[in-house]
């Protein structure tokens, strides 16, 4: 069996896991989502017809299998409260998350690896010392208390950017992305900085450099095509884990940003005990999280031909 059709059939046992804790968990939530849906003057009999519409007053085991039937068909069955395919929902909102989670990994990547370098370059001076104390700071703001200073900062007090929403066409659109972006990027740069000076230092040690520097290299040859490119696949690694974390903190900057995305979907399903849309939700961001290390994997070769064996 090939190698990458062996690696996609081993993620599906973790999907299988992530979509039952996620059924077991919303149903056993104390609570009633027709009650709450109809609201208080729903009749009892008003709540037994929408609850046998919904199959929600069947046993809990056939319910269950009635989903998983449902995800092998690509039925994610209908919202509760929008009254709208689970999938043509998650369509609608998924293209926002993954280029609001794709800008982010490519503003992280694009700040981390030049500084991570001229860090360990200049490894106990002071360009180190303030690129380490940048960091930590990225490290300890949190995306709630960043994301408000920037709006106040760039978008009311300079009236550079739009204050939230996706906008209506691509220029507008790349201009609404750039907050959220730098909102949730911050974080994950910081930590690839951080990762970046400590591969690098450790390549830049290694015997294979100073054979490269004695056969008359210059520094950029050096540096760039031999040092960087062995030191990338730890750094491909924790970015392809860290893009878990951009997923789940796309929640909190969608919410704050008004970005119509699968975080923002996700909460108000939960909150509102959407039992099929909460299910839907998770199931698409499980995928999207299996695909990328999928996609990491692959870049492993990229990056450096000797992990093709």
């Amino acid at each position: 069996m090939p190698k990458p059709l062996r690696r996609v059939l081993l993620t599906l046992p973790v999907l299988w896991v992530v979509v039952s804790v996620v059924f077991l968990l919303i149903h056993l939530v104390p609570g009633d989502p027709i009650a709450q849906m109809l609201g208080e003057g729903a009749t009892s009999t008003d709540i037994s017809v929408l609850r046998h519409t919904y199959g929600l007053d069947q046993p809990l085991p056939e319910q269950y299998m009635h989903y998983l039937a449902g995800v092998a068909h690509a039925d994610l069955g209908q919202s509760l409260r929008l009254h709208d395919s689970v999938m043509h929902l998650i369509l609608q909102r998924y293209p926002y998350t993954l280029a609001l989670t794709l800008s982010s990994l490519l503003l992280g990547l694009a700040v981390a690896i030049p500084a991570g370098i001229l860090s360990a370059l200049h490894r106990n001076r002071w360009q180190d010392r303030t690129l380490g104390v940048v960091s930590l700071v990225g490290l300890s703001f949190p995306n709630f208390a960043l994301g408000p200073i920037l709006i106040l900062l760039f978008s009311i007090r300079l009236g550079w950017t739009p204050v939230s929403g996706p906008g209506t066409d691509l220029p507008t659109f790349l201009l609404h992305l750039i907050l959220p972006a730098i909102t949730l990027g911050s974080g994950l740069a910081a930590i690839l900085t951080r990762m970046v000076r400590t591969a690098m230092l450790e390549e830049l040690g290694q015997d294979y450099i100073r054979t490269a520097r004695a056969k008359g290299l210059t520094e950029n040859q050096v540096v760039y095509r031999h040092a960087l490119r062995n030191a990338l696949v730890p750094i491909l690694t924790v970015a392809g884990l860290q893009f878990g974390s951009l997923l789940a903190g796309a929640i909190v900057t969608e919410t704050i940003f008004s970005w119509p995305g699968i975080g923002r979907l996700t909460l108000s399903a939960i909150s509102n005990r959407d039992y099929a849309l909460v299910q839907g939700c998770i199931l698409a961001v499980g995928l999207t999280y299996v695909a990328v290390n999928l996609l990491t994997d692959v870049a492993y070769t990229i990056a450096n031909p000797r992990m093709r064996s």
